[in-house]
């Protein structure tokens, strides 16, 4: 995971920000906080929008937008109107198809409803040209204006409801536009800010007018623009080679602050090589990529422009550049499929904060971090990372930092660690490149299968446990020598929520000697109670539960047993309780001959030979004993048949 051309650049920018997962969540929910009661508009499900030109002409001074929108859409079914998703607030004053003007009406319901000249059939397109005018609805803040150092500024953030605040558009989750341009006509002493590549700028009189194109499929919540005095300047990235070109990072910095913005958006280069070298090539390379500096907490992850929230002296943390960078791979590349899956885009994009981390910092680093989610995580016994069905209409609960963005992350964590770390970023890999969900949209069980399919793991019982319901898992643990050589380790575990009743997990231990020797085991924790006997070089003195934090849980204990040892207590049963077979482990060094089972009145019912593996499935329910007997002597054990 090290990669030692990242060093140079990293080290000097490692440890100078704290994260701040709280005011990225804060921003990222901020235009969505009295709009949850919103859902996909029906009425909009009977076509596909391929393109957009977007005309806007504002100044950042004055609250008003004016715009002309040109949208082409494709029937899916013969329609005879178009209905936009489009705020009360602002005001239509045209529409036309064709040069021709068409009828239309605003709705109650927040609705742009157009009458089409004659009924479009199913697969066939059509381009309509929406002009209109006013304040943007202020309610869910989704279009800004405000002041930084006494200079007007403008942006937007739409996540996850706010575009249809400032212009005419289709926000859902089912439908990404394939390119847009973008002109933005604004005083011609600022500058203009949005996604794709700048194409031009055309000075007439007071007024100049930007023009950006993007060309990758872009949802509507991901569109924004900003306008203030910004001082702009570009960096290089990528990793440089004949498949993979180098392109710009465009940086928009208000000029009061732009020294120390540049001194912490040096970081991003080598950031963006290591996500190259771990996820495949940044998603929108034939463009750019880019942070723009707004006044919020925060930040959001525009496609190809990042908008970002500075400190008092104008830098940037450095978790936050590399939260917001990762969403281009999760999230804007590949977009969670509802609002119950938002951890596919917040959780996998907090974890390649964690990353960088692990890279920069190193592997004590690395720990302290997953450390801080874990503590964050088990302040409160319950919560899923997967969201219910009312759960997904409560902003707060959308983008709480606790479950969606700090579970996400330890979940990922949790998934590296079970598959390894080949199998994990392979999957991730072909989740980002499937067909079907490259530049489209996921929902959990689309990564899930992707996992499954690289590791050749079954995760339903993973995914279950830790998306889908509740809670950790606490774990007992101890540990004993059993003779030269060889200790046994004993897992028993307890749950935090009843949604849960065991999580099957490795469990990682770690098995300190006197004289500074260690050993790291990673044992398949499958059962409750279950034992393991381990060849050990050296006496066990002490055993440490989860060192590496490689496992949400809180409150559990490890302990070195002191007590003398027989090696006939060395033998293993489990699981116990069992409804169709048992398996009698022995240490090495012990052979086990034979099994004999009896009833409660002391009857044998079933005598075995020496394979271990028994079957009870004839026995009755209730509580039967065992006699094992091995070539140190006989032990008699007691299992319930339930």
């Amino acid at each position: 995971m090290k990669n030692n051309l990242l060093l140079a650049t990293l080290l000097a920018c490692a440890g100078l920000w704290a994260q701040d997962v709280e005011s990225v969540a804060e921003s990222e929910m901020k235009s969505a906080e009295s709009l949850m009661a919103f859902a996909a508009n029906p009425n909009t499900a009977n076509y596909d929008i391929t393109y957009h030109k977007l005309e806007f002409t504002v100044d950042p001074a004055v609250y008003f937008i004016t715009g002309k929108v040109t949208t082409t859409f494709t029937a899916l079914a013969t329609m005879n109107t178009v209905t936009f998703d489009l705020t009360n607030d602002l005001t239509v004053s045209s529409v036309k198809k064709d040069g021709v003007t068409l009828a239309f009406s605003q709705a109650s319901a927040n609705e742009l409803v157009i009458t089409l000249p004659s009924a479009l059939p199913s697969g066939a397109s059509a381009t309509v040209e929406i002009n209109y005018s006013g304040p943007p609805d202020f309610g869910e803040q989704a279009f800004i204006t405000s002041q930084h150092n006494g200079t007007p500024v403008l942006w937007t953030l739409s996540e996850p409801f706010g575009a249809k605040d400032w212009w005419p558009c289709k926000q859902d989750l089912n439908d990404k536009i394939n390119s847009i341009d973008v002109h933005i006509t604004a005083p011609s002493q600022y500058t203009s800010v949005s996604n794709g590549l700048e194409q031009s700028q055309t000075v007439v009189g007071t007024q100049k007018t930007t023009h950006f194109h993007h060309g990758y499929p872009i949802p509507a919540y991901l569109i924004a623009i900003a306008v203030t005095n910004y001082s702009v300047y570009t960096l290089q990235a990528g990793l440089g080679t004949s498949e993979s070109p180098f392109f710009p990072i465009v940086n928009y910095a208000f000029p009061e602050t732009l020294t120390a913005n540049q001194a912490s958006v040096a970081v991003t280069p080598a950031i963006m090589n290591l996500f190259e070298s771990l996820f495949g090539p940044y998603p929108f390379r034939n463009e750019k990529y880019g942070h723009a500096q707004w006044s919020y907490g925060g930040g959001m992850e525009h496609t190809t422009v990042s908008f970002m929230a500075a400190g008092g002296s104008g830098a940037y943390s450095r978790s936050l550049i590399a939260h917001e960078l990762g969403h281009q791979w999760f999230g804007n590349k590949v977009t969670c499929g509802s609002w119950r899956d938002i951890w596919l885009n917040e959780g996998f994009a907090e974890y390649m904060s964690g990353l960088v981390v692990e890279n920069i910092d190193g592997p004590t680093q690395f720990v302290n971090w997953k450390n801080a989610k874990i503590d964050n995580i088990t302040t409160q016994p319950g919560g899923a990372v997967y969201l219910t069905e009312s759960e997904a209409t409560n902003v707060n609960r959308i983008f709480s930092s606790r479950l969606t963005y700090n579970k996400g992350a330890m979940v990922a964590h949790m998934l590296r660690y079970k598959l390894g770390d080949d199998a994990f970023f392979q999957g991730l890999q072909n989740y980002l490149n499937a067909p079907n969900l490259s530049y489209a949209y996921a929902l959990t069980p689309d990564l899930q299968s992707q996992l499954e399919a690289a590791s050749g793991q079954d995760l339903d019982e993973f995914f279950n446990d830790w998306i889908y319901k509740q809670g950790y898992p606490i774990y007992d643990i101890t540990a004993q020598n059993i003779g030269p050589g060889q200790a046994r380790i004993t897992i028993n575990q307890e749950t935090s929520h009843f949604s849960v009743p065991f999580f099957e997990m490795p469990v990682p231990v770690r098995l300190l000697g006197a004289g500074g020797q260690q050993l790291d085991l990673v044992l398949n924790n499958t059962v409750n109670g279950q034992q393991f006997i381990e060849n050990v070089p050296f006496a066990v003195t002490s055993v440490l539960f989860n060192p590496g934090k490689d496992i949400i849980s809180k409150n559990s204990s490890a302990t070195l047993s002191a007590g003398t040892f027989d090696l006939r207590d060395a033998l293993v049963l489990y699981p116990n309780p069992s409804s169709a077979s048992i398996t009698i482990q022995v240490p090495n060094g012990i052979i086990l001959e034979s099994a004999t089972f009896y009833n409660a009145l002391g009857q044998a019912t079933l005598k075995y030979g020496a394979d271990g593996n028994y079957d009870i499935s004839t026995l009755p329910q209730g509580i039967h004993w065992v006699t094992v007997k091995t070539d140190a002597g006989e032990k008699t054990l007691k299992f319930v048949r339930n």
